[in-house]
């Protein structure tokens, strides 16, 4: 099926350029594709020094040759890799915190969910790798941009939807959160600590996000009731 799928449109773009253009375009994004599939798991498990550009290729069933076509150098490779896998997981931790009904529960999803992968600590090293290669910069700064201009729509929200009254601006709460994900589990993974521990970590940090409304105006009915003496409730 797939075959057919990049085939058919070359079949009938005979007599026509655009059609071929298109086709050739499709053709180089599903093996663009299929390379950053194959790559990721590689890289994770063996990092950019321990990984075979020829190792790559022969899991994605390609040849050598395109991935410095596709990609000019295994570190453009990994650097695209480590940008995808993060974003993939910030759609994904959205996700897991859309039943959230409380600020608390939003905010401990959002935690569980970042420090259950490694996609940070795999994108944290493509940072460090484009200290070194600032030609690789840019495509991190898109990502990042990207990461938090998402997570700063998808809390907004929230906030909206539930009638939350946020404690900062939806960009820098966006902001703050993963830059405090990327530290914490820097730091963790260097003393090895497990999952849990990032998150009760990363809670910590964050403390309160939001107030629900109706915790507020429960507070408020409490301090009214603490205030009244008898006599005045008479």
């Amino acid at each position: 099926m797939a075959s057919e799928s990049i085939e058919a449109p070359f079949e009938a773009s005979a007599g026509d350029p655009k059609h071929a253009a298109r086709a050739t375009r499709s053709a180089g994004r599903k093996m663009r594709s299929l390379l950053l599939d194959a790559a990721s798991p590689l890289f994770r498990e063996r990092g950019l020094s321990g990984t075979a550009i020829i190792d790559i290729a022969a899991a994605a069933n390609a040849f050598p040759s395109q991935i410095t076509y596709y990609f000019r150098t295994k570190e453009a490779l990994f650097v695209e890799c480590a940008c995808r896998e993060l974003l993939y997981l910030a759609r994904a931790t959205e996700q897991a915190a859309l039943t959230a009904r409380t600020p608390r529960d939003y905010t401990h999803a959002l935690a569980q969910s970042v420090t259950a992968s490694d996609s940070v600590a795999f994108f944290a090293e493509a940072l460090t790798l484009t200290r070194r290669r600032q030609d690789l910069a840019p495509l991190v700064e898109r990502t990042i941009e990207r990461l938090h201009g998402e997570g700063a729509r998808a809390y907004a929200s929230q906030v909206a939807r539930h009638g939350w009254r946020s404690l900062r601006a939806p960009d820098e709460s966006s902001r703050r959160f993963w830059a405090v994900a990327i530290g914490v589990i820097l730091e963790g993974y260097a003393m090895g600590r497990s999952p849990e521990e990032l998150c009760a970590e990363m809670l910590r940090v964050l403390g309160e996000q939001a107030k629900s409304t109706d915790e507020a105006r429960l507070r408020l009915v409490e301090a009214r009731d603490a205030t009244t003496t008898p006599d005045e409730e008479s």
